[in-house]
């Protein structure tokens, strides 16, 4: 399966790092485009002076890591889409040039089922996926919420459980789902 990852999946890392483990195991392909990277780096902004650079390098970190994800379109595929949101027929049209079976966002306002199944698409949020993923194959996802938990506290200090991670990462049935598993 063939999922388009949105920039608010990307962005924040504790998702971001969750998702593309997951995705490591290989129980699904992750796809983005260069917007959607470039999205994700002008939103580390709010960080501070430093969140776009840190941004930009995480990015050049993932675009090696993950050769042949991004996925490349013309301006006409854009202009015969519609969205609620205009600012995110690039996502749709992304999609549909990777044959995506999905988009994972967060934003379901503005990626309407009719409208992506017109396409042949379908919305995924991440925290439902990852615990369909996790509940199906908790031998592959359960190691991944665990380093994932293990790195936000070798970084932060702080002594996270995976639930409140998770629930702060908005992925609060995953790490439900992960920790009836473990």
């Amino acid at each position: 399966m063939k999922i388009l990852i949105d920039a608010n999946v990307l962005y924040p890392t504790v998702m971001r790092e969750v998702v593309l483990g997951v995705a490591k195991t290989g129980l699904f392909t992750p796809q983005w485009s260069a917007r959607i990277l470039e999205e994700w780096a002008r939103a580390a902004i709010k960080l501070g002076p430093q969140g776009e650079a840190q941004a930009r390098g995480e990015i050049a970190m993932l675009q090696a890591a993950w050769r042949g994800a991004e996925v490349r379109y013309g301006p006409e595929l854009e202009n015969r889409l519609w969205l609620p949101d205009p600012n995110d027929v690039h996502v749709l049209a992304a999609a549909i040039a990777g044959s995506s079976d999905a988009i994972m966002t967060v934003n379901a306002k503005d990626f309407p089922r009719n409208v992506l199944s017109e396409e042949g698409l379908h919305r995924v949020d991440p925290d439902s996926y990852l615990q369909g993923c996790a509940e199906a194959n908790p031998d592959l996802v359960a190691p991944v919420a665990l380093t994932v938990l293990e790195e936000a506290r070798r970084l932060s200090g702080e002594p996270w459980t995976l639930r409140s991670l998770m629930k702060k990462a908005r992925l609060p049935r995953f790490g439900k789902a992960v920790e009836r598993l473990t």
